[in-house]
């Protein structure tokens, strides 16, 4: 089966852990790995089944944090039931609102970057 895992470079994994916990309601899988000078080298990490990795930055095999370079390098698409309520919920949590959620089209949609920079597009079918 062909599947595609988006991995994310942040600055603080521990706190990014907790915070995709409180926003999307993210579990941890189990899968955790972790330097001994404390850096989590790799977190696997479930969002209604839905894999995602996510690190601490590692300068030397290239993995930058958006709060290093500057500015989100991609964006991640979320699909939910509820686009308000998991909008509300992530800056709750500490997002910054990018544009609030509105009906486009065929959709609700509305952008957040989280606290670690990555932008988020949150959505739902209308």
């Amino acid at each position: 089966m062909t599947q595609l895992v988006p991995y994310l470079t942040v600055d603080d994994a521990r706190k990014a852990i907790a915070y995709y916990t409180e926003a999307f309601g993210a579990t941890e899988t189990g899968e955790r790995w972790t330097e001994d000078d404390g850096r989590v080298g790799f977190a696997a990490l479930t969002i209604d089944g839905l894999p995602f990795y996510l690190s601490d930055e590692y300068h030397d095999y290239g993995a930058y944090a958006p709060a290093t370079v500057g500015h989100a390098t991609a964006a991640l698409v979320l699909e939910v039931d509820d686009v308000d309520a998991v909008y509300r919920a992530a800056v709750a949590a500490g997002a910054s609102v990018d544009r609030e959620p509105s009906d486009q089209g065929t959709e609700r949609r509305g952008w957040l970057v989280d606290p670690f920079g990555h932008r988020w597009a949150i959505h739902s079918p209308l």
